[in-house]
């Protein structure tokens, strides 16, 4: 059976790929009930980590990239805790946004606009959600961005 939500992340030019393992002592997501509380995912591409600074070494689109690279992580993550049946999704609720900025950089909010953005372009009504975006001196690796979120499932 095809996943509903897989066949519009391909439409999207997506592919999830394996959820990412821990980085340290922690799990990488947490099923209570029919919430699951997914550990913040840092920016990473194709070459290894996006790294670098909002307001200094990168813009706020490339922040926002960084950001919708967190996003598909935080899928691949949730698909993980769903026993691999992404459908079973019911909403995404809150996305907690960390942006490794300057203390001059004002725009978290148009960074953490690119996994906003993603989930709902990918998941429909299901994908809206309640949301902060902070600014954090740095962050794990040196990564751009780091977003934690919080899904109800079936």
């Amino acid at each position: 059976m095809t996943s509903v939500i897989e066949t519009k992340l391909a439409e999207l030019g997506v592919t999830l790929p394996d959820a990412p393992a821990p980085a340290a002592n922690y799990v990488p997501f947490v099923v209570d009930g029919n919430t699951v509380y997914v550990s913040g995912q840092i920016s990473s591409g194709p070459d290894g980590f996006i790294v670098g600074k909002l307001g200094a070494d990168l813009s706020a689109e490339q922040g926002a990239d960084a950001a919708k690279s967190c996003a598909i992580s935080l899928l691949s993550q949730l698909k993980a805790a769903c026993g691999g049946d992404i459908d079973r999704l019911e909403r995404v609720v809150k996305l907690t946004g960390f942006v490794n900025s300057t203390a001059d950089f004002t725009d978290q909010p148009k960074v953490i606009n690119g996994a906003s953005d993603f989930m709902v372009a990918a998941l429909g009504d299901k994908g809206r959600h309640a949301r902060s975006a902070v600014s954090a001196a740095s962050l794990p690796f040196g990564v751009a961005v780091e977003i934690e979120a919080i899904f109800t499932i079936k």
